[in-house]
């Protein structure tokens, strides 16, 4: 059974940063795409940043691009958004998430296998 618990969401005012990150279990890194999607108050999800290992491709969305890092830890079944220079419109719920993605796929519009999300708040 694939479980995905994400930690490290708060409060934190613009410019600052903050790591979240996603305890996986029930899936190893080399077989599912991982990722970090986001939900802003009244808008729809979307993906921040992901990774496919079948192609090793890494997407980032250009709103956070270069601000944003998205990281693994195979050996702790870990995976980490690391959020610098952080802005009032990244307040959202952040969520993890993983499922099986063919080489060519992107991870950008959604996975499987989702955790029930993280707040972040970022004060002006």
């Amino acid at each position: 059974e694939v479980q995905l618990v994400e930690s490290g969401g708060g409060l934190v005012q613009a410019g600052g940063s903050l790591r979240l990150s996603c305890a996986a279990s029930g899936f190893t890194f080399d077989d599912y795409a991982i990722g970090w999607f986001r939900q802003a108050p009244g808008k729809e999800r979307k993906g921040v940043s992901c990774f496919n290992p079948s192609d090793s491709s890494t997407y980032v969305a250009d709103s956070v691009k270069g601000r944003f890092t998205i990281s693994g830890d195979n050996a702790k079944n870990m995976m980490y958004l690391q959020m610098n220079n952080l802005e009032p419109e990244d307040t959202a719920v952040y969520y993890c998430a993983a499922g099986p993605r063919g080489a060519g796929f992107s991870c950008m519009y959604g996975l499987d296998y989702w955790g029930k999300g993280t707040l972040v708040t970022v004060s002006s």
